[in-house]
């Protein structure tokens, strides 16, 4: 079966300009399943208090130390992740690389990339790298279900303009009926969440969501 690489960022800095400071990602297939995980804290922005001092997650950084002493997370260079990153595509034989939002996350690596080496590399992910986004998925297999138009109204997941959220949080507690989840907004943990719902989408008949 094919294999796709599921990833999640969280970020520093800004929403336009963001740079990143955890990676998740996993090899995983089109029913959910997961073949293996690298769950990545970038050295050269984690150590950096000024940058993390505006982390969106700022008071989740106690918990990375813990996660990085106890082994469940690898403190490591920016590059190093991408190596990581390149070889693990080579080795299942894919060029996808799948997230929820995904021009955001397409964003903050290649951000981090040219902040890093000052513009000399300007490209996280390799080339030819095709970037598929599971909010454009389920935007498309949700947008006419009266399952989901219901959860949204019933539970008030609606913008200011009356529309139905499309969050993974969201998303995940549609899936798996499961309403009081609450996204731990940390990359690897996250990238299981958005795994669940690409698996949804797939089964729905999305198509492949690709970005460009």
């Amino acid at each position: 079966m094919e294999k796709y690489i599921m990833l999640d960022t969280e970020t520093t800095n800004s929403l336009d300009d963001p740079i990143c400071y955890d990676v998740g990602f996993a090899v995983v297939d089109r029913e959910g399943a997961i073949y293996e995980t690298h769950s990545f804290v970038v050295a050269e922005v984690f150590l950096n208090e000024e940058l993390m001092a505006s982390a969106y997650f700022i008071e989740k950084i106690p918990q990375y130390w813990e996660d990085i002493k106890n082994g469940t997370r690898k403190l490591a260079k920016f590059n190093t992740i991408r190596k990581v990153l390149a070889e693990t595509m080579k080795k299942y034989n894919t060029n996808i690389v799948i997230a929820h939002n995904a021009l955001f996350d397409y964003r903050s690596t290649a951000k981090t990339q040219r902040y890093l080496t000052k513009s000399k590399y300007r490209y996280f992910l390799p080339y030819g790298t095709e970037v598929w986004d599971t909010l454009k998925m389920a935007r498309e297999v949700l947008k006419n279900d009266v399952d989901y138009d219901n959860f949204c109204y019933n539970n008030n997941y609606l913008t200011k303009r009356g529309r139905k959220r499309y969050t993974a949080e969201i998303l995940y507690r549609f899936f798996t009926g499961d309403n009081e989840f609450i996204e731990s907004h940390t990359g690897l943990e996250d990238v299981a969440i958005e795994n669940v719902i690409f698996a949804e989408c797939m089964a729905r008949g999305a198509e492949s969501g690709k970005l460009w």
